[in-house]
Formats: C-alpha cells, structure tokens, sequence
C-alpha cells in the first residue's frame, strides 16, 4: 500500500530556496552569502546558474549585521510558487525547474519559532512569491509576523518583504510589526523595469510604497517603525552607475531610506536573461561604496567620479578615484578644513573627521602618526591629499 507524507514546516523551508543570493537583509550584505559565492564570487557567476533551492537548513540561515549586533537569521519564503514573470528570477512563472513548495502562516510561525528556542537562529527574514495576487500573499505574511509576535511572543528582529501593490493599511501594519521592510524598486527607473519585470509597475506599485513609508512615519511621530529599504538588480539591462545611485540619492535624502541594497545580476537557466553577462561583483562592491558616500558623508551625487559611460571605475574606490582628480594637486589642510572638507579625504571617516576637528582646538597635528592615534587607521592612505600644518606629511611613518 502506498503511504504519502507531508513534509514538515522545517523540510519546506530546507527546500525553499535560497534567496540569501537575491535579498540582503542587513548592514554587510556581502557577508551574508554562501562562502561558495563569496570566496570564489567571480568564478561562480560565469556560467548560468542550475541550483537555486537549498539543501539543507544550514543554508538557509545566514549570519546578519542587525542594529543590535550580528545574528543568525532564517532567511525563507512562504512559497515558491510565482505569478510574475520577471526575466531574471529563478521562481518566475512557469519555469518548470523550480520546486515549488508552500507553507501556511501557522506551519512557518511554528517551524521559526522551534528553531528559535533550538538556539540555531536569532531573526527572521520574510519573502514570498505571489499567488493570488500581491494583496492576498501580503495579508498571508502579515499574518504569519502577528504569529509570531503574538503566539509566539518573539521580540528580536524581522525583516519584511513587501509584495509590489500592496495596500496602505498592509504597508502600514508591517512597519508595526518588523524592524525593517523592503520594497524592491529593482530597477533604476521605470524603463529599467519594464526589461527587468514586465509584470511590475515602478511608480503604482513600488515607488508608490516607498513614499507611503515616509507618509506613515510623519503621521505616526514618536512610534516605533520599520524602516525602510530597497534593492536594485544591477548590470541585465544597461543600467549605469549614474542612473541608480541618482536614484539612490533620492531616496536617502526624500525618502529617508535606511539603505539601498545593488543585487549584481547572475544569469538563471530557463530563464529570458540566461544567456547575458554576469555582473561583476566589483561593480557591485564600488556601488556600495558610493552610497555610504551618498547616505553618510554628505556626498552629492554632482561629484561621483562617473566616466562617460556613466559608470564608475571598478579598479579604484570612488572616494579615492575622486582625490585623484580633485585633491592631488590641491591638497587640503587638516588643521582648517571643515567637517565636510575632512569627510573627501581617503581614509578619514565621520568618527575621525570629529576626533581632528576636537584635538586641533589643544593641539597641532604635525605628522600621520597623529592622525592615527585620532583613529585614522591607515593615515598613510590620506597623505596624498592633505597638509599637516602647511606642509605635505612624510609618507614613512617614525617607529617612536
């Protein structure tokens, strides 16, 4: 006699897939790969991928960069299964590759919070699919946060994909419920996805969410909100540097999106795009660089080092490729440079920029070694760019 079983809530997600490749969740988004992707990144993206479903729970739970520290995170779906058909994404309707699985609120609710009281995970990272349309799949994982929130009476950290068309109340509630949401812009404009998702609206159904967020948080003063970021596919469909960290300006400054996440497009068999390029993961790398440049140090988006092409180069980072340019000849002198001044040179960050500006008030910074013990931790990398008191530093430090 043939006896079926169902697999448990564990075993699906154990199958689901493993979207620590596409969504990021946290402040070090390369650390969150696979050592497979990370170690041999440029390698492991030439030829299009076979395997995006996971085969054991190990790789499934990634180690994230949260505001309260780093934490092992479930990263799953509630189901694998697709209506869109966006040209990149490996659980696109119909490609039949795909195993396709579903859980219900209440099995994944139980199945995190067993793995929770394991001790093998300490947050959770919440995507979906969507079936029966965005609304119906958000009210599902919706659902499944009020779980375990509510049953369960988990506190620790949740991060929330937002379906694209999702309601305002769904947007508004989720933000209650999580410590950070995505809303996937995926391109930089609508032109950017239209080639990248035909199904999916850039202004109606993406963008309009993201401004909801600032909407709900200026209603809502003093209440504890998720807050909000995105993620863009970088390098399938002709998209510059200039075109997504313009963007990405925007955002930060209007919006005030926590981050802005760059997803280098890695081919997917059965797919549209399986037979374009991958980006390469330095590109990747320097846009990163470039909105923490944007978002934490002033930067404008007038003074990014963009070639012709629109792009930045990848064998120097942007910060340095722009001293190249602007500084080397006109070096700046760190005993009367402001804030904002201090912030362009190579190797001086928000934390040290304060530090000189306090020390120069009791004191006169003469040499690198100075500059190091103010926190500057690779002195030697600025003294291309500045003067010390009116006079170019010496490049080789003293021992004593």
């Amino acid at each position: 006699m043939y006896i079926s079983s169902t697999p448990d809530a564990i075993t699906k997600m154990t199958q689901m897939g493993d979207v620590t490749l596409y969504e990021p969740a946290g402040e070090q988004p390369h650390s969150e790969r696979p050592a497979t992707s990370t170690t041999t990144s440029r390698q492991h993206r030439r030829e299009p991928q076979t395997r995006y479903q996971s085969q054991s729970l190990a790789e499934c739970i990634s180690n994230v960069a949260t505001p309260s520290g780093a934490k092992p995170i479930l990263k799953t779906m509630l189901t694998t299964a697709c209506e869109r058909n966006c040209n990149y994404c490996p659980f696109r309707a119909g490609r039949g590759q795909t195993k396709r699985f579903t859980l219900t609120p209440d099995e994944l609710a139980k199945g995190f919070d067993q793995l929770q009281r394991a001790r093998l995970v300490d947050g959770l990272f919440l995507s979906s699919g969507i079936i029966k349309g965005s609304i119906a799949t958000q009210d599902k994982l919706i659902d499944t946060i009020e779980i375990i929130r509510q049953r369960y009476r988990y506190r620790g950290f949740i991060h929330l994909k937002i379906m694209p068309g999702a309601q305002y109340d769904q947007v508004k509630r989720a933000m209650k419920l999580a410590d950070r949401i995505s809303v996937n812009l995926e391109g930089a404009t609508h032109q950017r996805l239209e080639q990248l998702a035909p199904k999916k609206n850039w202004t109606t159904e993406l963008l309009q969410m993201l401004l909801w967020t600032e909407q709900i948080r200026q209603e809502n003063p003093g209440q504890k909100l998720a807050r909000a970021v995105t993620q863009f596919v970088v390098g399938a469909v002709g998209d510059t540097d200039l075109e997504l960290l313009s963007t990405s300006e925007r955002l930060f400054n209007q919006l005030h999106l926590a981050r802005v996440y760059f997803s280098g497009f890695g081919p997917v068999m059965h797919t549209p795009f399986e037979n374009l390029p991958a980006t390469d993961p330095q590109r990747e790398f320097r846009l990163y660089q470039a909105s923490f440049l944007l978002r934490d140090y002033g930067w404008n988006i007038e003074e990014m080092p963009f070639a012709q092409s629109g792009n930045m180069r990848l064998d120097i980072d942007p910060k340095k490729a722009w001293a190249e340019e602007t500084l080397l000849h006109h070096p700046i002198e760190v005993m009367t440079a402001d804030r904002q001044q201090l912030l362009r040179v190579p190797g001086i960050g928000p934390v040290s920029a304060d530090a000189i500006i306090s020390a120069r008030r009791q004191t006169t910074l003469r040499d690198l070694a100075a500059l190091r013990r103010l926190g500057v931790r690779a002195p030697e990398q600025s003294a291309p760019y500045i003067l010390l008191d009116g006079h170019a530093p010496d490049r080789q430090m003293k021992l004593f």
